[in-house]
């Protein structure tokens, strides 16, 4: 029996999601690929729960994802206490074949994850800060492991990072397929946030902005703090980690991005914020229209072309894929050169803490199998 030891960061709804996966598929990842996968670590912010033995026993496991579901703190936690420091609980709790398991939303678990595979263990990343600060973490990350000719391959590194770009869909699979075949990819295009394929889909029924905005807030489909997803920025990382994939060294700041709402309203709270949404209704009520009178649609779209990324609002063919998108399903066309006029379509469920999971379980099941 294989045994790849997990030692998770974040137990928040990604984590805890995983979690449960983990335990309820023990039997099918036994039988399927004579594998385990004992957990022995569980970290939050300041607080963590590590193994006395071989792992963390299922039922406490469970009880942490309760725990945690009620607002508690793992450095309050029965079993668990304070930590400061992501990279000393990897070193008490590694062990060979370990897998680290980034589910956080920081960019500060970049020097814990860096130091894991400095000591030879993999890392499977949801988090997508640590791969769009400097490009030298970056290159850390999705280069260390198995080299060829001096350089590592994509797919041997010991790192994954599927879920960092529409959830559990295949993008950075798809994306290292086509470079590993010679396949020239001239344009990648995409939706890339459920949230704003909602909000443009109601635009295109003629609904009002702020109708729109609100109804995905009191349904919880935005953060907190609507802004959060409106601002575009969440879009633009994974625009930057699409791009570094093929080989362009360029940092955030050179994604050009075209947030939903003025940067006057920024220092709005969130209830002034929604109280004044509709004075953006026209605006967005006249780019539609523009976009109908052009044979288009308005979508929110990330595009990384000829050297550059841009992320904003933007008409599309209403006969293109993106133009037939609806609600918060995620979508990338992948324009190569082989993939042309029709380009490489991926299109599914690209949001929820249950998908975003078993994309991050698909990682570690393939990294630990590749480490045996």
């Amino acid at each position: 029996m294989r045994h790849a030891p997990i030692i998770l960061f974040g137990v928040g709804g990604v984590g805890s999601a995983l979690i449960r996966q983990i335990v309820q598929n023990r039997a099918h990842h036994a039988t399927e690929f004579e594998l385990e996968l004992p957990i022995a670590a569980v970290c939050d912010r300041d607080g963590a729960v590590v193994a006395l033995g071989e792992a963390i026993e299922d039922v406490t496991l469970l009880d942490i994802i309760d725990f945690k579901k009620q607002g508690g703190r793992l450095a309050d936690y029965a079993q668990g206490g304070p930590q400061q420091d992501l990279a000393a609980i990897v070193d008490v709790a590694g062990r060979p074949n370990a897998i680290v398991v980034d589910c956080t939303a920081t960019e500060t678990t970049a020097p814990a994850l860096i130091a894991a595979l400095e000591r030879g263990y993999r890392v499977v990343l949801a988090n997508k800060k640590p791969l769009t600060i400097e490009q030298e973490v970056y290159d850390r990350l999705t280069r260390a492991g198995a080299t060829v000719n001096g350089r590592p391959p994509r797919q041997l590194t010991a790192t994954r990072w599927e879920t960092t770009c529409g959830a559990g869909l295949p993008v950075i699979a798809t994306l290292h397929r086509l470079i590993a075949s010679g396949d020239a990819i001239t344009r990648i295009a995409g939706a890339l946030s459920g949230t704003l394929g909602y909000v443009m889909t109601g635009l295109q029924q003629g609904r009002p902005f702020s109708e729109v905005v609100r109804e995905a807030h009191r349904l919880g489909y935005t953060e907190p703090d609507p802004r959060d997803d409106l601002g575009g920025v969440d879009v633009a990382r994974k625009a930057l980690i699409l791009a570094r994939g093929l080989g362009w060294r360029l940092g955030l700041e050179d994604v050009a991005v075209t947030g939903l709402y003025p940067m006057e309203m920024a220092s709005l709270s969130v209830t002034e914020f929604l109280e004044a949404l509709p004075s953006l209704d026209a605006h967005f009520r006249r780019l539609v229209e523009e976009a109908a009178a052009q044979g288009g649609v308005l979508r929110y779209v990330a595009t990384v072309a000829e050297g550059r990324c841009t992320v904003g609002p933007q008409t599309v063919d209403a006969s293109s894929p993106l133009g037939q998108l609806r609600g918060a399903d995620n979508l990338v066309e992948f324009h190569t050169r082989w993939y042309q006029p029709t380009p490489l379509v991926i299109q599914g469920r690209g949001a929820g803490v249950d998908a975003t999971a078993a994309g991050v379980l698909s990682d570690i099941v393939e990294l630990a199998l590749l480490r045996a």
